[in-house]
């Protein structure tokens, strides 16, 4: 599942604060800021879909992810890579290539850091 560029900015400020209550989350927000209303909405819809948890305190609830950030990008990496360069890294970095997106030297330190990984 996937989030909405609204419900990714909201997560980016939970995956930053590690719990916080909608106030502490609308801080870190971009300007304008959004509703309280509205944030609260968001995180509700994202509760449903199993992104973010939450703890009460009476009327009160702390917010915090159930899902880490370097998970959720995994999953849209692969999903990038499936749905646009059938899977393949390869395709992905020759696409970056042909279109001069990516320098010599910055392919060179991609290819050294995947030798370090062997």
């Amino acid at each position: 599942m996937e989030l909405t560029k609204a419900e990714e900015q909201i997560m980016q400020a939970l995956w930053t604060l590690k719990k916080g209550l909608v106030h502490d989350i609308i801080e870190l927000l971009d300007e304008p800021k959004p509703a309280y209303t509205t944030v609260s909405t968001l995180i509700r819809i994202m509760e449903k879909k199993g992104f973010v948890g939450h703890k009460a305190y009476g009327r009160t609830h702390e917010y915090f992810p159930l899902i880490t950030k370097k998970k959720y990008s995994k999953g849209l990496t692969k999903k990038f890579l499936n749905g646009y360069f059938e899977g393949s890294i390869e395709n992905m970095v020759s696409f970056f290539v042909r279109e001069k997106q990516l320098s010599v030297s910055e392919l060179e330190q991609i290819l050294s850091e995947l030798k370090k990984k062997k």
